[in-house]
């Protein structure tokens, strides 16, 4: 039997589309969803609030946005494309809404106002530095959606096919879990691939605060550039072909520090491969290799 849901909402995208004449930009990763239940889920995932301001970016034509609005006492819409602005502020007039302010600009460009929660849909484009920009600010929760694949690496656990410097990062930083799947078939226009909504929430593991720490992980995130440059060589192969991360130039300065202060637990991290490194094991390989780089 069809989802009448579904097909309102999908109608409601088809018919703001025609009545703005917009015609959508696959370079700026404008798919929206067209799901009820699905756009229904993502709001109870965030437990929102009147208390709460949030955050979304890339908000389109409002399709979260103007739900969003009903349960918080602010939302803050960073949208980079001026046609779709014209859009959602047609909407938010017609829907007589006036808690959403609307920043018109790269999310990749601006300081963020202070916000306790984002939920967004957010431009696949972006995933990755929109992602680590976002866990550099103080908040209570984010419910995102990402492409899949992006989640899955996103996700991964240390020997797993999928464990990136992007799992190494978000570890020491942010707790991720896995909400949903979002099919293709719930987006307008039908993206090639399906989606996935995640949850963040900070782990404080890091004092950004404290200037060692702040230092500390500054080195964590070098070493794991250049460790995950190539995650199936050794550690100690992956530092040197990747030297430039960790501010070397020559190849040969590097290998001589790396052997005067080597130890044997030094030489068991530098003989595993970085995709068998666990966060906890990089952040020691780190903290063994601070007088060095």
């Amino acid at each position: 039997m069809k989802d009448n849901t579904n097909t309102s909402l999908a109608k409601e995208t088809k018919n703001v589309l025609k009545k703005h004449d917009l015609k959508l930009k696959s370079s700026l990763g404008q798919n929206f969803l067209i799901d009820n239940n699905k756009r229904s889920q993502i709001i109870k995932f965030a437990k929102l609030s009147k208390k709460d301001t949030v955050l979304e970016i890339g908000p389109g034509i409002g399709t979260l946005s103007l739900e969003l609005a009903k349960h918080v006492s602010k939302l803050i819409c960073i949208e980079q494309d001026k046609r779709v602005v014209s859009v959602l502020e047609s909407r938010i007039e017609e829907n007589h809404i006036d808690n959403i302010e609307i920043i018109n600009d790269d999310a990749l460009n601006v300081e963020f106002d202070k916000f306790n929660k984002v939920v967004s849909n957010l431009p696949y484009q972006i995933s990755s530095p929109i992602t680590f920009k976002l866990i550099e600010y103080p908040f209570d929760m984010a419910v995102l959606m990402y492409q899949k694949e992006f989640a899955q690496r996103m996700l991964s656990t240390v020997g797993e096919k999928n464990y990136s410097r992007l799992s190494v990062m978000l570890a020491f930083k942010v707790n991720t879990e896995f909400l949903m799947d979002v099919p293709k078939e719930c987006f307008m226009p039908k993206p090639k691939v399906d989606s996935a909504v995640v949850k963040l929430s900070p782990n404080h593991k890091f004092n950004m605060e404290n200037e060692e720490e702040k230092q500390l992980f500054e080195n964590y995130e070098k070493i794991a550039k250049a460790l995950f440059q190539h995650k199936n060589k050794k550690s100690e192969n992956a530092l040197i072909n990747s030297r430039h991360e960790i501010g070397y130039s020559d190849k040969k300065e590097l290998k001589n520090n790396l052997e005067d202060i080597k130890n044997d637990k030094l030489n068991d991290l530098l003989n595993k491969r970085p995709i068998n490194l666990s966060p906890e094991e990089i952040l020691d390989l780190t903290i063994l290799l601070e007088e060095i780089i």
